[in-house]
């Protein structure tokens, strides 16, 4: 499969999703996850990765970042989810790839845009049947976003309340509450919807325009598509990738430094 480009782009927000080897289960177990969010808060810690939202199911991870620094992305995912696998192909005594050898980047627009995108991630396990509310999954930052912790905080929830254009936290935790319920009593929050997970990006005209020129996106490869009043840049079917993607050796069993085995 041809590999996408990678790209730096500053200041953009993007959607982040990932995928276990062949769609596995390799995050069934609790311990796994909180592995996962272990060492996402560590890459926070490290390369100062500014995290808006995320979540991590059995066999796929969900992350919104606002990408502020060259390279921060990709070394918090070279960290994230190289020592996730690492540590359970060790426990497991296995080999083989723990996740798919790329990573997926959409730029999300602010607006009503990120609003939508943040739903979507907040009810994966919602759509999956799992649970019926988003605060009923343990491994996602709805909650995290409701009660702030103090220690080992992974969501950086002023930049939370301030990207979304509230003062007042208790201001915006209402709103989000309202539509995150909203979405999920009137079945909104139901059906994959790919614009989020597959695009090169989700947004307005002028945002779509701008992000294609930033990027040296061609017309030829990749075009402006609307579905359902939402427009997003279509990326090739292809081209499966993160922008920011993880080198193909990292991620490779002999590359003990990061993995032994989305």
């Amino acid at each position: 499969m041809p590999r996408a480009n990678r790209y730096f782009a500053p200041g953009y927000v993007w959607h982040i999703t990932h995928r276990c080897h062949k769609r596995e289960f390799l995050l069934k177990f609790s311990h796994d996850r909180d592995a996962y969010r272990k060492w996402l808060y560590e890459a926070r810690k490290r390369f100062g990765l500014c995290i808006l939202n995320y979540m991590i199911t059995c066999n796929h991870v969900h992350l919104l970042v606002i990408d502020n620094e060259k390279d921060c992305i990709s070394k918090s995912m070279q960290l994230t989810a190289g020592r996730t696998g690492q540590e359970y192909n060790e426990r497991k005594g296995r080999n083989g790839a723990f996740w798919e050898d790329r990573y997926h980047a959409t730029a999300i627009d602010t607006q009503d845009y990120l609003w939508q995108c943040m739903l979507y991630i907040d009810c994966n396990m919602v759509r999956a049947g799992v649970v019926t509310h988003p605060s009923e999954w343990p491994h996602c930052g709805y909650n995290e976003i409701m009660e702030p912790v103090s220690r080992y905080r992974v969501i950086d929830n002023e930049k939370v309340v301030s990207y979304f254009g509230f003062q007042k936290q208790e201001n915006f935790l209402a709103e989000y509450r309202r539509l995150v319920d909203a979405a999920v009593s009137s079945g909104s929050s139901q059906g994959r919807d790919s614009r989020w997970s597959e695009a090169v990006a989700v947004g307005n005209q002028k945002f779509l325009e701008g992000i294609r020129e930033r990027l040296g996106i061609t017309v030829k490869d990749r075009t402006i598509k609307e579905d359902t009043g939402v427009s997003f840049l279509k990326e090739p079917r292809s081209a499966y990738g993160g922008v920011f993607g993880i080198e193909n050796g990292a991620l490779r069993g002999e590359n003990s430094h990061f993995l032994r085995s989305t």
